[in-house]
C-alpha cells in the first residue's frame, strides 16, 4: 500500500506502508498471531454485543439473536451465534420430545419369528407391518404401514392422531382391499397388532 505526501517544495514524495509481514518479522511474531489478535478483539465485542441483547431479549434463542445481531451490522451466521451461546452459557439445552409407538406390556399371545426361517421368494410372500410417527406443528400424527417385502411396495397404510388398534386394523383393511394377500404378516409385539 502506497501514501503519497507533499513536501515543502512542493513535491510528492512517496512512503510505503510496512506490510504485516515486515512487521511480524521485525517483532519475531508470526503472522497468523497479527491477525489472530484483530479476531479474539472482534469476538470479544461480538461477546459483549451478544451479552448484551440476550439480556433485552432473554426469552429470544439464537436464531432471533443472530437477526438481532445482523440489524445491528454484525456479518455473522446463526451457527456461529448458537456456539458463542453455549460457550457462554446462555442457551438451554433442548429436550427433545420423543414419543413411543410400541407398547409391548400386555396379556396377549406371542407368536414366534417366521421371517428368520423362510425369506421372501416372490410377491406377496411377507407383508411387514410397523408404526411410525410423523411430527407435525402441534403434536403428532400416526402412521401405520404394511409393505410386501420382496417388490417394496406399500399394500396398506392409515393416518390417525391417536395409538391404538384401529389405526393397524384400517391399514390391514385397506391392503386386503387391494386384492393381495400375504403368506406371513410379520410386525412387532406391540399392543395395537398383537391384539
Amino acid at each position: 500500500m502506497e501514501r503519497h505526501a507533499e513536501t515543502a517544495s512542493g513535491h510528492e514524495v512517496r512512503e510505503e506502508a510496512c506490510p504485516v509481514a515486515d512487521i511480524c518479522a521485525a517483532m519475531g511474531l508470526a503472522r497468523s498471531t497479527f491477525y489472530h489478535a484483530a479476531e479474539q478483539t472482534e469476538t470479544a465485542e461480538l461477546r459483549q454485543a451478544l451479552l448484551t441483547l440476550a439480556g433485552e431479549y432473554p426469552t429470544y434463542g439464537y436464531r432471533r439473536l443472530t437477526a438481532l445481531l445482523r440489524r445491528a451490522g454484525w456479518q455473522v451466521n446463526h451457527k456461529h451465534i448458537q456456539r458463542l451461546m453455549q460457550q457462554m452459557g446462555l442457551q438451554r439445552p433442548v429436550k427433545k420430545r420423543k414419543t413411543r409407538t410400541t407398547n409391548s406390556d400386555h396379556p396377549f399371545p406371542r407368536y414366534p419369528n417366521l421371517v428368520k426361517s423362510e425369506p421372501a421368494a416372490r410377491p406377496d410372500d411377507i407383508w411387514v407391518a410397523d408404526i411410525t410417527y410423523v411430527r407435525l406443528e402441534h403434536g403428532f400424527v400416526y402412521l401405520a404401514v404394511l409393505m410386501d417385502v420382496f417388490t417394496r411396495a406399500v399394500r396398506g397404510w392409515h393416518l390417525s392422531r391417536s395409538l391404538d388398534h384401529h389405526l393397524t386394523l384400517k391399514a390391514l383393511e385397506r391392503a386386503l382391499a387391494g386384492g393381495h394377500c400375504p403368506l406371513i404378516h410379520h410386525s412387532d409385539q406391540g399392543l395395537q397388532y398383537a391384539c
